[in-house]
């Protein structure tokens, strides 16, 4: 059974698809992280203040007002 000319690069592309996804699937099930047990939650304010240097990012919201 011979697959159309036409055909040829969908069959193609779809194989490598199906090739590529079970080899990521397998490589999922079997190379998977541990979860880490002593870790916590890292918090927004624990960070260091970070000066700004310059002017203050203020978002154009209405463009026809061009300063």
């Amino acid at each position: 059974m011979r697959i159309p000319e036409e055909n040829r690069n969908m069959v193609l592309l779809a194989s490598v698809t199906v090739f590529a996804a079970a080899i990521a699937r397998a490589l999922a099930v079997v190379d998977h992280a541990p979860m880490p047990t002593d870790s916590k939650p890292a918090y927004f304010a624990d960070q260091t203040p970070v000066r700004v240097i310059g002017v203050p990012f203020e978002p154009n919201i209405n463009p026809r007002e061009h300063r």
